[in-house]
């Protein structure tokens, strides 16, 4: 007898999750890890910890993004080490986080962060959710947890942050849809950097420039494979597409190279990417980061110091 469509549908749901399961476990981890470097005055320091995780170094305030160093998702194994290893880090004041999803709200990861913070006698930071999240982490012991609806923004000392909408969904577990969900732009001392975290392409990128005129925009490029998961992620000639709607100076990708979270190959995304860039002729203002190498920006120009790293 023929399976009914829902049956069938969940068997092939359990095959696609067997599958990215057992090459992440098949797949032995790789790359290395190093300490993050400090700006100096006026500079901008950007990290990326691998995945959608970012150290951001900004205005005299250290931020984490979407902090995420487990090994694990659950039962899928990360193939790529964090670039920074937890107790390199350093004191931070501010988390940031997109959204609910596992892999960029790990919870094992935040307290993590708060056991960093205490073991250097600097206060616990401050973190800053979507509306609807805040419950998920209320027991952490953050010094505060602020909520935000798309397009609100809350100020910390001499740093604006302004969450922004996106195309994606918020629920961690199957039936809690009500959580809210979106990407961040970080404005302070004359500098703006712009964090994505899950979108498909949709017109709000367009607007998201317009209002908040990002300089530095950290854009997902991974997880586009089969193509109805376009519906939720950009793929990378989508993710340039949003580039060039912002009218940011540089783009930096992300949410690639780290879990295998959908079928595409693994290197695909970042040479696509470079591909449609040269195409547009935009190639010199994508930086392509190496987890846990940091780039420093310096000067209000950051398109003429995409050759200038300290590694």
């Amino acid at each position: 007898m023929e399976k009914a469509p829902g049956r069938r549908f969940k068997s092939s749901k359990i095959r696609f999750l067997s599958h990215l399961v057992r090459d992440s476990l098949t797949t032995p981890m790789v790359g290395e890890q190093h300490r993050p470097i400090a700006p100096g005055a006026g500079e901008v320091a950007i990290t990326w910890i691998g995945h959608s995780s970012f150290l951001l170094e900004l205005a005299g305030k250290c931020i984490l993004i979407d902090p995420v160093f487990s090994n694990f998702l659950v039962l899928l194994k990360r193939r790529r080490k964090p670039g920074i290893r937890l107790r390199d880090l350093p004191a931070i004041d501010l988390v940031l986080l997109t959204h609910a999803h596992m892999d960029h709200l790990s919870l094992p990861s935040l307290r993590a962060v708060l056991r960093s913070n205490r073991r250097r006698g600097a206060p616990a930071p401050v973190a800053i959710v979507p509306r609807g999240v805040e419950d998920l982490i209320a027991r952490l012991r953050f010094a505060e947890v602020r909520t935000l609806e798309p397009w609100a923004a809350t100020i910390v000392d001499t740093l604006t942050i302004t969450l922004t909408p996106a195309r994606h969904w918020g629920a961690r577990y199957f039936n809690d849809t009500w959580r809210g969900y979106g990407g961040y732009v970080i404005a302070g001392s004359g500098r703006s950097i712009y964090h994505c975290g899950d979108s498909a392409y949709f017109p709000g990128f367009a607007l998201i420039g317009q209002r908040l005129q990002p300089e530095i925009a950290l854009l997902p490029i991974g997880a586009y494979y089969p193509d109805s998961f376009r519906s939720v992620h950009t793929s990378p000639e989508d993710a340039l597409q949003a580039f060039q709607d912002l009218g940011s100076q540089v783009c930096i990708p992300m949410h690639y190279g780290t879990f295998r979270l959908s079928l595409e190959p693994m290197d695909e995304p970042p040479k696509r990417l470079l591909a449609a860039a040269e195409h547009a002729g935009v190639q010199a203002r994508v930086l392509m980061l190496t987890e846990g190498r940091t780039h420093v920006l310096a000067g209000a120009a950051v398109a003429r110091e995409l050759g200038r790293s300290r590694l």
